[in-house]
């Protein structure tokens, strides 16, 4: 286990494989060096994680292959209706930067969507508000292993998160389990992202990805290397080149671990740049990412470990829910 980089000059390393299989003292280091790294950035990348690499070379092959297909049969799994994050989206058509109420164009990439596997329709049923976040999937139908591929990979994510959430408990001075019954009917999302090389130039400001911050409790990236990548903002206001190696994963903390903190930890602005050279097909880029959503009612409000003698919260109580519900509608271009 490591997290003595400084984010100043690189993003640290944690390996959490003595959480996950050691004894207390074991648990507490790995906690620690979490908690210093969410108190300085928010960023890290995590070792020994326990997700197979089969699991993720079969969901990155099979989301290219259906990438590789042509714009109108694309199109077809684009969702109708007002359930945004499910299907396909094309080529800028959503904004990320939007969210912190700037007015850039859209992001230069195309995504397909998965939200929950489980079915919790039936349970927010007095809820009409909730419906969108428990829509159901919508799975290409060809590459044919396009569907068990990425269910099992959001199912291997799943487990990670939970791994994840018991850590940060942990370092948070929480019951290990405290988040446990926060997420168990979370509505998260599983993002696959295209960066495609680009065969004109952007407009002004344009990005592959905004500068943004992540709308939900935290986030795990797994991504390919190429031109033009992810950066993240280091505290002293300069942009980090983000590079986890081979089989690590990208961790970043959301809005909701921030105001659960009171600010505590940190929801770190981050963006995904252009390449230098913008139509290089060494400039084709990837990523597949699980953005951690708590139960549609789950309270957001400030963890009492996060509140010191005389503060007061931050941020009034607001639920999941409606949290998302805000960032999504800005994010969307039209």
């Amino acid at each position: 286990m490591r997290a003595d980089s400084p984010i100043t000059e690189s993003v640290p390393v944690v390996d959490i494989a003595p959480f996950l299989n050691g004894d207390a003292a074991e648990k507490h280091a790995v906690a620690r060096a979490v908690a210093k790294v969410c108190e300085e950035t928010g960023f890290l990348i995590v070792s020994g994680h326990g997700i197979a690499e089969p699991v993720l070379d079969a969901a990155f092959t099979t989301s290219r292959a259906f990438f590789d297909r042509d714009q109108r049969d694309k199109d077809r799994w684009h969702p109708q209706g007002p359930a945004r994050q499910r299907g396909y989206h094309a080529l800028a058509t959503r904004g990320l930067a939007n969210t912190l109420d700037k007015s850039v164009p859209p992001d230069l990439r195309e995504t397909v969507f998965l939200g929950p596997i489980d079915d919790h329709r039936a349970h927010y049923a007095s809820l009409p508000e909730a419906t969108t976040a428990y829509a159901e999937n919508i799975y290409p139908d060809a590459p044919a292993e396009f569907s068990p591929a990425l269910t099992a990979l959001y199912r291997a994510y799943e487990r990670l998160s939970s791994d994840l959430l018991r850590i940060f408990a942990t370092a948070l001075d929480l019951p290990e389990d405290a988040f446990a019954a926060k997420m168990d009917r979370h509505f998260s999302i599983l993002s696959s992202h295209h960066y495609p090389p680009l065969s004109e130039p952007p407009e002004a400001g344009q990005l592959r990805t905004g500068a943004h911050t992540d709308f939900g409790a935290f986030t795990i990236l797994a991504m390919t290397d190429a031109l033009g990548g992810l950066e993240v903002l280091s505290p002293r206001g300069d942009w980090l080149p983000v590079a986890p190696p081979e089989g690590a994963l990208v961790v970043n903390l959301g809005d909701m671990m921030a105001r659960w903190t009171n600010d505590r930890w940190k929801s770190t602005l981050h963006r995904v740049v252009n390449p230098d050279r913008l139509g290089a097909w060494e400039s084709r880029r990837q990523s597949i990412g699980f953005f951690a959503h708590p139960n549609f009612d789950a309270a957001i409000d400030c963890i009492a470990t996060c509140l010191g003698p005389g503060e007061d919260p931050r941020y009034p109580p607001i639920t999941t829910g409606g949290h998302i519900a805000m960032k999504i509608a800005k994010s969307h271009a039209a």
